[in-house]
């Protein structure tokens, strides 16, 4: 069965579901936390867009080497961009991402003090920073609540039946809505780490699921809890 196939939930019965979702996330993965390594907002905003198209681990094996020689805006804006981009090269994409952190860190220079703005109508402003990453910053270094719509998350949205959008911000509208607003950032931590770690996109471990008696989705992957416990990662 997939979401589609549902019989129409209401709105109030979709909301409790996807808090005992989150409930039920929040007990297996009570360390669900950002995986990208930083000291600063500015070192988080920068290995957010580094981490376009790349693994978390791949951007904390490459972002000490570049804020040990650029710790700060006005340092990478200054820099050389072939320098920064023979450190990026392991990212892939590596000139786009030498532009966008170059570019972004410019504009923190010349419009906010060299400071990354804790609002996310500034942070979009900046090159190479959308919702997502304004969200991801707000949320795990200001503290301010956001849903981070990233792959796992847009991909687990659509399987637990939360919404049937590919579009980032109706799915972040969705969860706005089915979420209590203390929750975004955290429960943003437990889809990723769910997404990460047990429902996969090609083949989930649904046999080891904890959420899947609240699953629509639930038996498109590995049913057998053996078959599936071998699946898990982490």
């Amino acid at each position: 069965m997939t979401p589609t196939d549902l019989i129409p939930e209401t709105d109030l019965a979709r909301t409790r579901r996807a808090r005992r979702i989150d409930r039920a996330l929040a007990v297996r993965y009570p360390d669900a936390h950002c995986e990208l390594d930083f000291t600063s907002p500015f070192e988080l905003l920068v290995a957010t867009v580094l981490s376009a198209q790349t693994t978390d681990v791949r951007v904390n094996l490459t972002t000490p080497t570049l804020f040990a020689r650029y710790p700060d805006a006005a340092a990478l804006a200054a820099a050389n961009p072939e320098d920064v981009e023979e450190i990026l090269k392991p990212t892939g994409f590596f000139r786009a991402k030498t532009k966008s952190v170059m570019g972004l860190s410019a504009a923190l220079v010349e419009r906010f003090g060299g400071e990354v703005p804790p609002r996310l109508t500034d942070l979009v402003t900046l090159p190479g920073v959308g919702r997502k990453t304004a969200n991801v910053v707000l949320g795990n270094a200001f503290g301010i609540p956001g849903i981070t719509t990233d792959t796992h998350v847009l991909r687990l949205s659509r399987r637990l039946g939360y919404t049937t959008s590919d579009d980032p911000l109706v799915v972040e509208q969705e969860l706005n809505h089915l979420l209590p607003r203390a929750d975004w950032t955290m429960a943003s931590h437990r889809l990723i780490f769910h997404g990460r770690r047990t429902c996969f996109a090609r083949k989930p471990a649904c046999g080891a699921c904890p959420i899947a008696a609240s699953c629509p989705s639930a038996g498109i992957g590995e049913i057998d809890p053996v078959k599936a416990t071998a699946l898990l990662k982490g």
